[in-house]
């Protein structure tokens, strides 16, 4: 039995590396590749020895901040939908679906439309917006106790709620939208060093918060019962993951937009290879929705180029079908 968990553990840790060479590759290819090819003796040049170059003013200015922002969304967003998952035990609980990330963003725009000379505290808006509709969710499915069915269900109903919230204001401020479509998509063809204050400290918070109560998570997804029986406090413990989740994607929906499918697709695949076990899940999918936004956004730069589409695009095409096989398949079993 000790050499099947070593083995085990040795696995899991091989797998876990994998994931972090896989964000730093992700990195690399993010900061090379644009409008203009950059080569990796180029950047290590640029960065180190000439730096009134114009290679050096592209990383700086335009790349560097853009692959910063982009990995930090793509971690919180992949966080947020593993938390979901784990709480809620449902493989189709992700911020997007069950309407956290539509609360985030209807907050959002009121900041960014109605008071935009506020626009530095949009992560603070919407991570209040993101749990305002959590806590929503939560009492419109509560009934001794908030079974998993009927949070997804109360999640589907005041997401298209707050949608028309966001089609309203679009709807009364018109001559704003132009600049908020990228937004409604997900982008981040205007992300800059402002961007990545925006959401640094926040996504830090979220994330070292979790990585200190991943035990919890796999004691909540043995059910309520044995959860109770082992002297976990349930629903204050799932209240407590999902202001996690909220924080994760409130900050990353306050820079990005309404970026879907990330906390459904990521988690996912992390666990096809690493397992259940939330000590290697959580680390596994801090690097893997890093790496998976950050080339998803690169793919959003380069495939029409040099015209650019919003990475909200690329990950809805990759999305949308993975959704639709995960619903099959939950009918199925």
């Amino acid at each position: 039995m000790t050499n099947i968990n070593r083995k085990d553990k040795i696995k899991k840790g091989t797998i876990l590396i994998a994931c972090i060479c896989f964000s730093i590759v992700g990195f690399f290819i993010s900061i090379m590749n644009g409008a203009v090819k950059i080569s990796p003796s180029e950047i290590i040049s640029a960065i180190f020895f000439e730096e009134a170059t114009v290679n050096y003013q592209i990383i700086w200015n335009v790349r560097l901040p853009r692959t910063i922002t982009a990995s930090l969304v793509g971690t919180s967003l992949a966080l947020s939908g593993c938390i979901l998952q784990g709480v809620m035990r449902n493989p189709l609980a992700s911020p997007n679906i069950i309407g956290v990330s539509s609360g985030a963003g209807l907050m959002t725009l009121i900041v960014l439309i109605i008071f935009p000379d506020y626009y530095y505290l949009a992560p603070l808006g919407a991570f209040a917006g993101a749990l305002l509709a959590t806590l929503f969710i939560y009492f419109l499915a509560w009934k001794e106790g908030a079974a998993t069915t009927r949070l997804i269900l109360a999640g589907v109903a005041v997401s298209s709620l707050l949608g028309a919230g966001n089609n309203a204001i679009m709807t009364f401020y018109p001559e704003k939208v132009a600049g908020v479509i990228g937004f409604m998509v997900g982008g981040l063809s205007s992300t800059n060093w402002k961007h990545v204050d925006m959401i640094f400290n926040y996504a830090v918070i979220g994330i070292i918060l979790l990585l200190f109560v991943t035990n919890k998570l796999n004691i909540l997804m043995l059910g309520d019962e044995v959860a109770t029986g082992l002297g976990l406090n349930v629903e204050a413990t799932r209240f407590f993951f999902i202001i996690i989740s909220s924080l994760l994607a409130g900050a990353a929906v306050s820079v990005v937009g309404l970026l879907g499918f990330v906390g459904l697709i990521v988690p996912h695949i992390t666990r096809l290879f690493i397992g259940s076990d939330y000590r290697y899940l959580i680390p596994a999918t801090i690097f893997t929705g890093s790496a998976v936004v950050v080339l998803c956004d690169t793919l959003a730069r380069v495939m029409f180029a040099p015209l650019e589409i919003p990475v909200g695009i690329i990950m809805s095409a990759l999305g949308a079908p993975f959704f639709l096989y995960l619903l099959r398949r939950k009918k199925e079993h």
